[in-house]
């Protein structure tokens, strides 16, 4: 772990509040390991034995229906920890979890957290400031799917990846295209009708690389309300 590491655990919601001290008792001498893309971290229904802070990459959550399709729950990156509510209860997983893009990830046993809660109580706060931090982030999640279209949730998910609030803009598409229609509550087919869409507003694709000729423009598309008018209004996918 280097101070650059460190710097990135100390921003996550469970570590941010923690006493340096008590981060580096749970950490140990363990650095972090790179994993390659397609790697699966955990099943849905093993053993909940630890979790893990993105130090670097993307990781998706994700489980499977009884109809057998994948359902995406999240997808978490740099500056993230996950299955850390899993692990803390001494269950199971509810869900798996598979690397997405070539990262980098340090690996958090179960057992040495909680020991640490027994010996410092507090640390049980900082546990549930990061277990209401997916929360909510799920709720957000659900309500754009229930609220937006499928365009004005693309646009939203372009303008969290924008540099910059106003010109142009170009971005790289983090993973394929295919998870990116699953994180959004989309079938891939409707994710292109939806890119398509919003070339009306200046967005083109080319392979990974998204060109955005206005962001300004794009988030007032974003912030419009369903059926006031004006591009993709009403539009559904």
């Amino acid at each position: 772990m280097d101070p650059h590491d460190w710097r990135i655990l100390k921003s996550t919601s469970l570590f941010g509040s923690m006493a340096m001290e008590a981060a580096r008792t749970l950490v140990g001498n363990k650095g972090p390991r790179v994993y390659e893309k397609g790697t699966l971290l955990f099943q849905q229904g093993e053993p909940a034995e630890a979790f893990y802070v993105i130090l670097e990459g993307w990781v998706k959550i994700y489980r499977i229906t009884p109809d057998g399709e994948e359902a995406v729950l999240a997808v978490f990156t740099t500056g993230e920890c996950f299955a850390e509510a899993a692990m803390f209860a001494g269950g199971e997983y509810p869900a798996s979890a598979e690397v997405v893009a070539p990262s980098r990830l340090l690996r958090i046993e179960g057992a040495v957290l909680r020991r640490r809660i027994h010996e410092d109580p507090d640390l049980a706060f900082c546990m549930l400031t990061s277990a209401s931090r997916h929360l909510k982030q799920l709720v957000e999640q659900i309500e754009q799917i229930k609220l937006l279209s499928g365009p004005r949730r693309v646009a939203e998910f372009l303008l969290r990846l924008c540099p910059t609030d106003e010109g142009a803009c170009v971005v790289g598409l983090p993973y394929e295209k295919a998870l990116i229609a699953g994180r959004l509550g989309m079938k891939p087919e409707s994710f292109s009708r939806a890119m398509a869409r919003l070339r009306g507003l200046g967005v083109y694709v080319e392979g990974e690389q998204v060109a955005i000729s206005d962001v300004e423009r794009l988030a007032a598309y974003a912030r419009k309300r369903e059926g006031e008018g004006g591009e993709e209004s009403g539009a559904k996918c």
